[in-house]
């Protein structure tokens, strides 16, 4: 039975307790530390399958900036964060945009939808 601890923050809450987390033979068997019942439901999640949200911009065309800030509506698997910012440098929407707008629909098969983070208008000349 091989047997792991490791020292992680956590990131529920503002407090960002430190947390010890044993783990035995992949699964999380025990965690220490954590002042909020959140700790312990992130040590496993971050242990069995990390995820986090992705934050980017795309090209925008037509718009008052280059580049329109997205966010992932939920959280993505860590491991395809970046294929998922890859795929995003080869969208281009056109102006206008409106905050909270589906960019790209359930990202490389993810089930996550990228919107727009603030709204764009068009550039008027």
């Amino acid at each position: 039975m091989a047997v792991e601890t490791r020292i992680m923050n956590c990131i529920m809450c503002p407090l960002g307790c430190e947390m010890t987390v044993t783990i035995e033979d992949g699964a999380v068997t025990s965690v220490t530390g954590n002042t909020c019942p959140r700790g312990p439901k992130y040590a496993h999640d971050e242990v069995v399958a990390p995820k986090r949200m992705l934050t980017s911009t795309v090209q925008v065309k037509g718009g008052l900036l280059p580049l329109l800030p997205v966010v992932s509506k939920t959280t993505l698997p860590k491991e395809r964060i970046l294929d998922c910012a890859a795929a995003l440098r080869q969208i281009a929407v056109k102006a206008p945009v409106t905050e909270g707008q589906i960019i790209v629909e359930n990202i490389l098969g993810l089930g996550v939808d990228i919107i727009a983070s603030r709204s764009m208008e068009a550039h008027r000349e």
